[in-house]
């Protein structure tokens, strides 16, 4: 049997340090964030729907999308979010599902879907089994400040917009503790894979 795992974390616990490990275990991964990215390039459907619904004032004048212009539209507009994410949701969903799909027809025996919002947007059936990356809240803060040079205010705004990583932690099947060394933490994906008989 085949295993789909869902990896998950919250901003800034190094949810990407860890996704990128798989890798090492030459197990693929389908990435949320970059099919993102790939629905809405120019000729898909959803840059069609994006454009048609926010007018031509969201691209660039190579007509590419200009995601920080859509996002400050919709940033503080609950209608126009929704408008968006009911775009770009069905896309990314079903782009992700043929990416798994198409691994596991290939023969692959385990494929992780990195998804950061994988509990919040209820997609945990597309998987067998829940990974959460987690660090210290405190931990949390600090890196989040470093990497984007924000003040504690701005990094405490982002963090408080998802589900805390103490609910994450409770609501996935196993947790990486990323509070260490990258090495510690591909130690603890090791033995869990070990665990899950998706490596031997």
């Amino acid at each position: 049997m085949a295993l789909v795992l869902g990896l998950t974390g919250s901003i800034a616990t190094g949810k990407s340090t860890v996704s990128s490990m798989f890798a090492n275990f030459g197990i693929p991964v389908v990435d949320a964030d970059k099919i993102a990215r790939e629905v809405v390039m120019p000729g898909k459907q959803a840059y069609k729907q994006i454009v048609e619904v926010f007018g031509k004032d969201v691209l660039f004048d190579d007509l590419t999308l200009d995601r920080k212009k859509l996002g400050s539209i919709v940033f503080g507009d609950e209608t126009k979010r929704n408008q968006l994410n009911d775009i770009v949701h069905p896309a990314v969903r079903e782009k992700m599902a043929a990416d798994r799909d198409g691994y596991l027809e290939s023969g692959e025996t385990c494929v992780v879907l990195d998804i950061p919002l994988l509990f919040e947007s209820k997609l945990t059936h597309f998987v067998d089994k829940t990974l959460a990356v987690v660090v210290d809240e405190d931990m949390q803060l600090k890196r989040l400040m470093d990497r984007d040079e924000s003040t504690e205010q701005e990094a405490k705004q982002r963090i408080d917009s998802q589900i805390p990583i103490s609910e994450k932690a409770k609501l996935a099947d196993a947790v990486i503790d990323n509070n260490g060394t990258v090495e510690e933490s591909f130690q603890q994906l090791e033995s869990l894979l070990r665990e899950w008989s998706a490596i031997s």
